[in-house]
């Protein structure tokens, strides 16, 4: 039963990360309607950024707020210089651009920085706190599940609640018709970009340290749970992004606690495999218009 409770929390833990990761996936989808399989390689990035101020200023907070700083202008740099020159006529030409982009940057972190890990110190304790002989939820964790906590929170208020988000949103699915109304379409391309790399760099400032340390390939892994988890919960839906972060953090918990650590990749690519066989469009999928 301990140890069933440990990997409880523990999988929460590592699921409540998977999950700010997952919503910048969503929040490109919405407001760009297209998946950024560069979002790994420039969360990598941002987190070097953050982890090289930490240790010039030796404050990991204000590492940690230019990383989500950094986040935000270089997500604006590549829509702007990169993904709003890529043509859409077909869909995979975004994928493309965006796999070249992801050996273009880990490319040059591995000439600047080279490709050996790096230790990423974290702010809190990570030893998990016990009471009554059960080993519960570290400092540490309580600020990841806190962190992802008023991401959730603001993205929602965004989406739901602002004119800000209203635009994005008919940007991204009817983009003539907002230019009609008024609304600076690639203005609002650049914003969603943006706040999509910079919940990224959260992401990664928060996972980075759980890891072995800063490497030009460490998100790769978390990117594939976290695209899996957004594609469990929807990627038109940003609360299951969160169920489905938290699902894959207590699925791979569970696989490799009781299976072997070796197992959790094939464990990430069945769940995949599954949701997408069984409900393509994810598990909190909206209804979409009929099409005639």
């Amino acid at each position: 039963m301990d140890r069933f409770l440990f990997l409880t929390l523990d999988g929460l833990s590592r699921g409540a990360v998977y999950a700010a990761f997952a919503l910048a996936l969503v929040l490109i989808w919405r407001a760009a309607r297209a998946v950024n399989f560069a979002q790994g390689a420039m969360a990598a990035a941002t987190a070097y950024v953050g982890y090289g101020v930490a240790a010039a200023t030796g404050s990991y907070w204000i590492g940690f707020l230019t990383a989500i700083a950094a986040g935000l202008l270089l997500g604006a740099a590549v829509e702007r210089i990169v993904m709003r020159h890529v043509g859409h006529a077909s869909p995979l030409s975004p994928v493309i651009v965006a796999l070249g982009l992801v050996l273009v940057i880990q490319a040059a972190l591995g000439i600047v920085y080279g490709n050996e890990f790096r230790p990423a110190p974290t702010p809190l304790s990570r030893s998990a706190v016990t009471i009554g002989g059960l080993r519960l939820l570290s400092p540490y964790d309580l600020f990841v599940f806190g962190a992802v906590g008023v991401v959730v929170v603001a993205l929602a208020w965004i989406f739901a609640r602002t004119a800000v988000g209203l635009r994005m949103r008919a940007a991204a699915f009817a983009p003539d018709v907002a230019r009609l109304l008024g609304v600076r379409v690639g203005g609002m391309l650049t914003l969603g970009w943006a706040l999509a790399s910079a919940v990224g760099a959260l992401a990664a400032m928060l996972i980075v340290p759980t890891e072995l340390g800063l490497h030009p390939n460490a998100m790769d892994l978390v990117f594939v749970s976290a695209f899996t988890s957004a594609v469990v919960g929807g990627l038109e839906s940003p609360p299951g992004a969160v169920v489905g972060g938290l699902a894959v953090g207590l699925a791979l918990s569970y696989v490799g606690g009781y299976v072997g650590s070796d197992v959790t990749p094939l464990a990430v690519l069945t769940l995949l495999l599954a949701v997408l066989l069984i409900r393509p469009g994810g598990l909190f999928a909206t209804t979409t218009a009929r099409q005639v």
